[in-house]
């Protein structure tokens, strides 16, 4: 599975680089959230640019990471959606629980205003 991690001073950012976050990548991203957030990281960007579609599984990994965040007490958002993974999160409600932006610099500011 294609996960790209970058460690920066007050986030992690993580990229999925598959096309479907799926049940075949999401159990792979959530042990990987919860090693990031067991290293004591608590600002979490991921950045779904690349995904083109997203299924139930994956949408449990996305709530994962923000109860992670939530729970070391920092930010976790959501980036790079695209129009078919955008209105699954609309559809479901996720979009008035999460932190989503369009950009990954508008992401790091978000969390750089905490």
């Amino acid at each position: 599975m294609e996960l790209n991690i970058e460690k920066f001073d007050n986030y992690t950012l993580i990229k999925v680089l598959e096309e479907k976050l799926d049940t075949h990548v999401a159990p792979t991203l959530k042990s990987e959230l919860v090693l990031i957030s067991g290293k004591g990281e608590k600002n979490i960007i991921l950045d779904l640019e690349s995904c083109k579609y997203c299924d139930s599984s994956g949408l449990s990994a996305i709530l994962v990471a923000n109860r992670l965040s939530k729970n070391a007490e920092g930010k976790f958002v959501l980036t790079g959606l695209n129009d078919a993974v955008e209105r699954l999160i609309t559809i479901s409600q996720l979009d008035t629980v999460l932190n989503i932006t369009p950009t990954v610099e508008e992401a790091s500011k978000l969390i750089d205003k905490e």
